[in-house]
């Protein structure tokens, strides 16, 4: 059941929070969502009850939403050390065979984020790990992959953080990872999730735009999010910026919301959480402010906090159907993973309710 959880968390277009600043002053609604947070640790990892099996991906994503909602390294330190300790359950599922190439680039940022040292983390060298899962030739030459009974499932998601690793850890193997990054997104602006067939062309605009190369809010997201973070922007780098964010304008609703693609297609916290994050990064300060206002609406306020809900204060729902449901069923076993995914990518973006938060 782990490695079945971790390969899900690698392929999810839903689950990632790369960008690792600290926020400026907090208004109230993001207070409220870290201090719901910080409770869903148990012994510094967050555990699914519903499957009884500790999930390391969404440890991590639920640390590094705290570190952008002001939390200290110190005040991690917990949650550090408990990945750590867990490192090989995380990135090769237990084994000594397979290896996710997703879950180690977010180790290994989460590695940085927290304060400890990527190649020196639980007994694994991370870069080296992440380096090794790079393809050095040919057509897919930068291309990360998996090394799993299962398949090979890795994505954008994880390539943008693979990106943005080696970047930071290893500037000299970051090239080809990075260029391979660009190549998934279209020349109209989006990224697309999933890479062609290493014998298809790799390039998104050799793709089917209904097929091989759909368009992905949350692909887009990520991607954007780990681009601004490299700490080299080239001209390439910037200009493949400005276009995932010129794209990322154009599909917000009018009411701030955004879909997360073909496999999320309705309007959702965790979707228009990652896009604030991603337009604030890129400087589009008033798209960030509304995304975030819808966001707000599906937060357990303090009005909101009362008896199914008496415990979920600052907690946000995925959508208005999930937080109906929990005004009288509360939130179960069953949807409690849900409700975390959602809370730890969307509270993130509550910073950006302040005018002050996005420059």
């Amino acid at each position: 059941m782990r490695k079945l959880l971790q390969s899900a968390a690698v392929a999810s277009a839903g689950l990632l929070i790369v960008s690792t600043g600290a926020a400026n002053a907090a208004p109230a609604p993001t207070t409220a969502a870290g201090t719901w947070l910080k409770h869903q640790f148990t012994g510094g990892v967050v555990h699914n009850t519903a499957y009884d099996v500790d999930d390391y991906g969404l440890t991590a994503d639920t640390a590094l939403a705290l570190k952008q909602l002001g939390a200290s390294k110190a005040k991690l330190k917990t949650t550090r050390k408990a990945l750590a300790a867990h490192v090989n359950d995380w990135v090769r599922g237990g084994t000594t065979s397979d290896l996710y190439a997703g879950s180690v680039a977010k180790a290994a940022v989460t590695a940085d984020a927290l304060g400890a040292n990527p190649k020196k983390f639980g007994g694994d060298n991370l870069v080296k790990l992440l380096k090794s899962t790079v393809s050095t030739s040919g057509a897919t030459k930068g291309r990360i992959r998996d090394t799993s009974a299962y398949g090979d499932y890795a994505n954008t998601l994880g390539q943008a953080l693979a990106a943005q690793a080696l970047s930071t850890d290893a500037p000299t193997k970051a090239k080809p990872v990075v260029t391979y990054l660009l190549k998934q997104q279209c020349s109209s602006g989006y990224f697309r999730l999933y890479f062609a067939d290493p014998s298809a062309p790799q390039t998104c605009d050799a793709g089917d735009p209904k097929t091989t190369s759909v368009p992905d809010p949350d692909a887009t997201s990520a991607a954007l999010l780990s681009l601004e973070a490299l700490p080299h922007q080239t001209a390439k780098v910037k200009k493949a910026e400005r276009k995932a964010a010129r794209w990322l304008r154009k599909q917000q609703a009018g009411n701030g919301s955004f879909i997360g693609g073909t496999t999320t297609a309705t309007p959702n916290a965790n979707s228009t959480g990652l896009a604030a994050s991603a337009l604030a990064a890129a400087g589009d300060c008033r798209q960030a402010r509304k995304a975030a206002t819808w966001v707000a609406k599906l937060q357990v306020s303090k009005k909101r906090a009362k008896g199914a809900l008496s415990s979920a204060s600052g907690a946000i729902a995925y959508d208005k159907a999930a937080l109906s449901a929990a005004t009288t069923a509360g939130i179960t076993s069953d949807t409690q993973d849900q409700w975390r995914r959602a809370t730890t990518q969307a509270a993130p973006a509550l910073r950006y309710l302040d005018s002050g938060s996005c420059a």
